[in-house]
C-alpha cells in the first residue's frame, strides 16, 4: 500500500502544483473587458486542472480511509477467529482515527480553495475583501499555497501510519502463523 499511496498522492500534489502554475499564468482577466480568448482558456483551464486536483486529493484521501477501515476488519476478524489480544485491533484502530483530522482540514482547505477562487472571478458580484483586508485573487492564492503546504505534511504523516499499519498487519499475520503451527493446521508458505 505504501507504493501505491506514495504514488498516488504524489501525482495529486503535482495537479495542484500544476494548477497553481496555471492561475499564476491567468494575467489580467479583464483584459479586453473579460473577453480576452487566451485570458479565458487560460481561466477555463485552471479550473479544469483545479477540479481535478481537488478530485485527486480527495480520492487519494478516501482510499487510504478505505486501506484503514479494511484491514482493521480483518484485523478484527482475525482476532477474533484466533482469540488474539485486542492491542492489535486497538494500535490499527488509533493510527486510523488518528489521519482522519488531516483528512477532513485537507479536504475543507481545498473545498475554501476553490470557494476564494470562485470569489476571486471578476464576473462574480461576490467579494470578501471587506472581510479579508486582501484582494480575493490574493486571498484565492494563499489559500491554495496553504492547502497545498497543509496536503503535502498530511501526506508525509499518512506515509508513516501506513508503514505503521502494516507492522501491525505483519504482527497479526506472524502471530497466526505461530497459533496454526501450534496447532499443526496447514501454514501458508508465503505468510
Amino acid at each position: 500500500m505504501k507504493r501505491i499511496f506514495l504514488t498516488l498522492a504524489i501525482l495529486a500534489n503535482v495537479t495542484m502544483l500544476a494548477a497553481l502554475v496555471m492561475g499564476l499564468q491567468i494575467g489580467d482577466p479583464m483584459t479586453l473587458g473579460g473577453r480576452d480568448p487566451d485570458v479565458n482558456r487560460w481561466i477555463g483551464n485552471h479550473i479544469l486542472v483545479g477540479l481535478f486536483a481537488l478530485t485527486s486529493v480527495t480520492m487519494v484521501h478516501a482510499l487510504l480511509f478505505t486501506y484503514f477501515m479494511g484491514t482493521g476488519r480483518w484485523i478484527e476478524e482475525t482476532s477474533a477467529a484466533y482469540k488474539l489480544p485486542p492491542q492489535f485491533h486497538n494500535a490499527n484502530q488509533k493510527l486510523k482515527y488518528g489521519i482522519l483530522p488531516g483528512i477532513m482540514f485537507t479536504f475543507l482547505m481545498a473545498l475554501g480553495t476553490g470557494c476564494c477562487g470562485a470569489v476571486a472571478d471578476p464576473a462574480t458580484a461576490a467579494s470578501l475583501t471587506s472581510w479579508t483586508g486582501v484582494s480575493d485573487s490574493v486571498l484565492h492564492f494563499a489559500m491554495a499555497i496553504a492547502t497545498w503546504c497543509v496536503n503535502l505534511l498530511v501526506n508525509f504523516t499518512q506515509y508513516f501510519r501506513i508503514a505503521g499499519n502494516s507492522t501491525i498487519v505483519e504482527a497479526v499475520l506472524a502471530e497466526v502463523r505461530r497459533i496454526r503451527l501450534e496447532r499443526g493446521l496447514p501454514v501458508d508458505d508465503a505468510t
